[in-house]
């Protein structure tokens, strides 16, 4: 694809530069096709987004509607084929600053207003826009497109600004790559675990509590089968379960570092008249509870691991079901060791994190991410850090990418990405390698000569919040939990009133024996009520009792995925259930 760049160039881009260069030309058309359609409106800024393009608008007196996407886009499909010519050109800034303001409104990089020499713009027509490039040679070069939807977004990210319209889109080199995306969109819409949520009965939304879910007892179920999981593969592993407060003083954020690097995403409170926080992480508390007493060598290394709810300060336009909220549970672990112990627990650590994703049938890559810019602590201890993860992904023949400067800001971080039935990627499991919070809080032990020695601190998690992994494991599934793992195991059907009584002689031995079971006694036709638990509520063995099965005191076993199964006393049933629905690791 021919390509033009900022110095009025032509070349040539293929693979993901051509995709990226597309998209981000296609954010170009969107802003202008706005400004076609409303006159008076104002562009925020545009860009390339992980699977797309967007813009962000404001309208001024008018409304930007879903109902209006159909018209942007047949603008834009009108601006490609005007076949208008993408020209760069250089102008002094304040020049540049000025004709954008006559332009396109406002909405300016205030580094702008203050910046000297010149700056390069691109035209299109009559739309303007300041950019480097580099872009499509002519709009209709833009053929296989589509608008996705309609959002809300801060100016610069403050929440304090003013809400503006977030259009999306994305756009392909072709017109099949399109449709295979459309397709795969379709299929994910299916499985919106917000949908599924709802039809069984996990969580809730509401406005009295925008980025608080509610979760219901399916969901609690679920959430604590989760739990037991994660309490019996960690305590095979070496861990100890601890728990710590949920607010605490302003002075221990400072100390590690997170009032300083954390803390727009921080909430607050006035207690006694001094500042304390809402916990956004574990680790601070861990470390007070290591500290709380003196260490020897021969205890390291000492695992502690902590479902600690969360709470951070997430814009309202980015909250999401439950993969972005503001109150979440992390499974946090940190793990105090020597230096000399680093290679070992971090083998362990990652082990453990492939082990649960195996569990649940996620592929995953892995990312390296080196320091960031407002990291804290010397070159020397990030340089060995870094070393550190590196050697031990290496030594376990582990392929992994290097994410250059998103490491956190204490520490160099290996990142796991699980892979989703639909091929999807999401970032979850996390190991963290830190040498500079163990000597912000003055951390210790006592080595084999009796002197003091600072500690290496570990941190990880495997879900990284508990809510979000829930809503990836529905979407995972759509709904359709393995056994072990589904909120209702088995729903008790009759045929008629006849067998009601059995019917719930048979529901109650299954609650006695631990299975996680419902009954149905409606007046409803038997199909329907079937067709109800498999499709809907998607509960993986159904148990019809009619007169037939009374007499033989028996039910007949439907499975939700497997078809009609037979009859089995309810004693074969719970064998049966229990040998299929066993939780991976609680057999130790």
């Amino acid at each position: 694809m021919k390509v033009i760049h900022s110095d009025g160039s032509i070349g040539c881009c293929e693979g993901e530069e051509q995709l990226q260069v597309l998209r981000h030309s296609a954010a170009h058309l969107l802003a202008q096709a706005i400004l076609r359609l409303w006159p008076d409106a104002s562009i925020a800024g545009s860009g390339v987004s992980t699977d797309g393009f967007y813009c962000d608008a404001d309208p001024g007196s008018a409304v930007i509607r879903e109902s209006d996407l159909v018209r942007i886009e047949e603008e834009i499909r009108s601006i490609a084929g005007e076949n208008l010519p993408f020209r760069p050109f250089a102008l002094p800034v304040q020049e540049a600053w000025s004709l954008l303001a006559q332009h396109s409104g406002t909405y300016l990089p205030p580094e702008l207003s203050s910046a000297n020499g010149t700056v390069t713009l691109f035209r299109q027509g009559e739309h303007i826009e300041l950019c480097s490039g580099p872009h499509i040679a002519c709009t209709k070069a833009l053929k296989a497109f589509r608008l996705t939807g309609l959002s809300g977004a801060y100016w610069q990210n403050d929440s304090s600004n003013k809400m503006l319209a977030r259009i999306s889109g994305t756009a392909f080199v072709s017109v099949a790559e399109l449709d295979a995306f459309l397709e795969a969109r379709k299929a994910a819409a299916l499985r919106d675990h917000r949908r599924i949520g709802r039809e069984m009965g996990l969580f809730q939304l509401f406005d009295e509590g925008t980025g608080f879910p509610f979760l219901l007892p399916n969901g609690v179920t679920l959430r604590n089968t989760l739990l037991d999981y994660w309490r019996a593969l960690h305590r095979q592993n070496g861990y100890r379960e601890i728990s710590t407060p949920i607010v605490l003083h302003k002075s221990l954020w400072q100390t590690s570092g997170h009032w300083e690097h954390y803390r727009e995403t921080m909430y607050t409170t006035l207690i006694d008249g001094e500042d304390h926080c809402i916990k956004p992480m574990s680790c601070p508390g861990g470390i007070l509870i290591y500290r709380s007493r003196p260490h020897s060598y021969r205890e390291l290394p000492i695992r502690l691991a902590e479902l600690g709810l969360v709470h951070r300060n997430e814009l309202r336009g980015t909250l999401h079901g439950l993969f972005r909220v503001r109150c979440f549970t992390q499974d946090d672990a940190h793990i105090f060791m020597r230096r000399d112990q680093i290679a070992d627990e971090l083998a362990a650590v990652i082990r453990l994190i492939h082990q649960v994703y195996a569990d649940f049938g996620f592929p995953c890559r892995l990312e390296l991410s080196t320091r960031p810019e407002n990291s804290m602590g010397s070159d020397e201890d990030w340089q060995l850090a870094t070393d550190g993860l590196r050697s031990a992904l290496d030594a376990q023949g582990l392929a992994y990418e290097i994410n250059e400067g998103d490491g956190a800001f204490y520490g160099p971080k290996i990142d796991f990405h699980l892979q989703d039935s639909l091929g999807r990627s999401w970032q979850c499991g996390t190991v963290q390698l830190d040498f500079q919070l163990p000597q912000n809080f003055g951390l210790s032990y006592v080595d084999e000569q009796g002197l003091p020695q600072q500690p290496i601190m570990l941190h990880r998690v495997c879900f990284g919040s508990v809510e979000r992994f829930i809503g990836i494991l529905t979407e995972h599934y759509a709904g359709r939990f393995p056994l072990w793992l589904a909120p209702v195991q088995a729903k008790v059907l009759t045929v008629s009133e006849k067998s009601a009584g059995y019917a719930r002689l048979v529901y109650e031995t299954l609650c006695r024996a631990g299975i996680r079971c419902e009954i149905d006694t409606r007046n409803e036709k038997i199909g329907y009520m079937i067709r109800e638990s498999q499709f809907a509520e998607r509960i993986p063995c159904m148990l019809i009792v009619g007169e037939k099965e009374m007499q033989n005191g028996t039910v007949s076993l439907r499975s939700r995925d497997d078809g009609s199964i037979g009859e089995m006393t309810p004693e074969e049933l719970i064998r049966y259930i229990r040998s299929a629905g066993a939780i991976p690791h609680m057999q130790a």
